[in-house]
């Protein structure tokens, strides 16, 4: 009997190898229907500032939607317990922004950012759930955010090899997606539409892309730019008090519908 040379097999081998990595982090169980937990996540920190533009800082928009979605939620939610990846000005490693909800069990999880272009024209929230990009946009927005790697240590051990400048990482962990999906993208729509319709902001929809902060979650998950700092428009609101409360209003209004809709009391719009 001859056996197959392993020139021949080595290309099925790489196959399964490949399909193996590619399977998601077990998710926990499905076995209640209440919202409990939700940890919300502001967009980069400390020594890493986001985009910016005219000394207006992502890190700093990110911080004063995510506090003020918090303290919303707890007001309406008061049985909810929410859960801050940070609450001042630290860098917090991706990673360990996932690690944070899983460790606490949570429901939700919800990531805040800022978008910039070189298009200064260019304005307008898109949310996102882990997945493969459609379009060549979206895979700069992911690109932009998973270079915050740069700046923790052993990523490429820690992330599986994960390199930022190479596109061939970001279409592979766009391919990572997980029982959530369908709910994560309800949780997003619902989120866009009290965005559009709501408070008349321009929306740019519904997208998925390969997100490092995504990756590992094991519950809903979202990732929302709230819009284009690069776009002056966009900046002077997304800086401002109204901007920060309206926009924080939009998103907890969409919590609150989305919870409803998950335990039964409401059919989501």
């Amino acid at each position: 009997m001859h056996l197959p040379k392993w020139e021949k097999i080595m290309p099925l081998f790489l196959v399964f190898i490949f399909l193996a990595a590619s399977v998601p982090p077990e998710p926990k169980k499905i076995n209640k229907k209440t919202i409990k937990t939700i940890v919300i996540d502001a967009g980069h920190g400390g020594h890493d500032p986001g985009c910016m533009t005219n000394n207006v800082k992502e890190k700093e928009v990110t911080l004063a939607i995510a506090l003020a979605l918090g303290e919303k939620l707890k007001a309406q939610l008061p049985d909810v317990n929410i859960i801050f990846t940070r609450s001042t000005d630290v860098f917090v490693e991706l990673w360990e922004r996932a690690a944070i909800a899983n460790k606490n069990n949570a429901d939700l999880f919800i990531s805040i950012h800022c978008n910039a272009t070189k298009n200064t024209a260019i304005n307008g929230t898109e949310t996102f759930a882990m997945g493969l990009h459609k379009t060549n946009a979206n895979l700069e927005v992911a690109k932009r955010e998973n270079e915050v790697v740069l700046l923790e240590d052993n990523y490429i051990e820690r992330y599986e090899g994960f390199d930022p400048n190479s596109p061939e990482s970001h279409i592979y962990f766009s391919l990572f997606q997980n029982v959530y999906m369908e709910q994560s993208i309800k949780l997003a729509a619902n989120i866009e539409t009290q965005i559009s319709k709501g408070i008349n902001r321009p929306s740019r929809g519904v997208k998925q892309a390969g997100f490092l902060v995504l990756w590992k979650t094991k519950m809903p998950s979202i990732l929302i730019e709230t819009g284009f700092i690069s776009n002056k428009k966009d900046r002077e609101y997304l800086s401002s008090e109204a901007g920060v409360n309206e926009i924080s209003g939009a998103m907890t209004k969409s919590v609150v519908e989305y919870k409803k809709s998950f335990e039964g009391k409401l059919p989501l719009r």
